[in-house]
């Protein structure tokens, strides 16, 4: 087992409408496992080619606009591999105005009742900022320096560092970092928690959790859960 801590740093702006508020579409500072692993070509990577189906592949088109994340994130967990929602370690948010151009003079335009709005603000995580999460994996995971993420497809940099000398025990503890409650509730007891609502699984945060956990002393006594790995609604 080989555990990685992973911070990723915005060389872009970030954008995705986590809610929309009206005319306003906010990015959460929280980045969602699942946006992780396409993000860090895992997904597409060789090793999974013979398992994922070619019409199920995103690298270069995608035909249909139907999510295919139980075809597509079960080979992971065939390979024993799992990455965790990323927190931010430390951001700032910039606020752009857009509008939509009059093309009237284009086409003939009917009447209608419709609000249609011509423009909207987008609240995006500002370049710069800095985010933090974990891959496990059963065997010495390489993952990628630069990965693009987002509506945008915005630059970031990753940085990998492996922990060592963890140890595994089993108690009552608590989780600071985002959690996919898909992932971790089937395998633990989670007590209390904070929800992130954000599509298409809600996270949650500051989880108190009875099972079992990996842990070191260094740094901050961090513990995290164990046996955690892909699970979707329905199964």
């Amino acid at each position: 087992m080989t555990i990685y801590r992973c911070q990723l740093e915005l060389h872009d702006s970030l954008y995705f409408a986590t809610r929309e508020i009206g005319r306003l579409y906010e990015t959460e500072p929280v980045i969602h496992n699942y946006a992780l692993c396409y993000a860090l070509g895992l997904v597409d990577s060789e090793v999974y080619s013979t398992t994922v189906p070619a019409e199920h592949s995103y690298r270069y088109f995608c035909p249909q606009q139907v999510p295919k994340y139980e075809e597509h994130l079960t080979p992971l967990n065939q390979q024993g591999i799992y990455i965790t929602p990323a927190r931010s370690i430390n951001h700032t948010a910039i606020l752009h105005t857009w509008k939509y151009a009059n093309n009237n003079y284009h086409a003939e335009m009917h009447k209608t009742q419709k609000n249609i709005p011509s423009f909207g603000r987008a609240k995006e995580i500002a370049p710069e900022s800095k985010f933090e999460f974990f891959a496990i994996s059963q065997q010495p995971l390489t993952l990628p320096k630069w990965i693009r993420l987002g509506k945008w497809m915005s630059k970031a940099e990753v940085t990998v560092e492996p922990l060592e000398n963890f140890k595994r025990s089993r108690g009552e503890f608590t989780c600071p970092y985002p959690l996919n409650p898909l992932d971790v509730m089937f395998t633990n007891h989670v007590i209390s928690y904070d929800v992130v609502n954000m599509p298409p699984v809600s996270l949650i945060r500051n989880v108190h959790i009875q099972g079992e956990y990996y842990y070191w002393k260094k740094p901050q006594n961090l513990r995290i859960p164990v046996q955690m790995h892909y699970q979707f609604q329905g199964r």
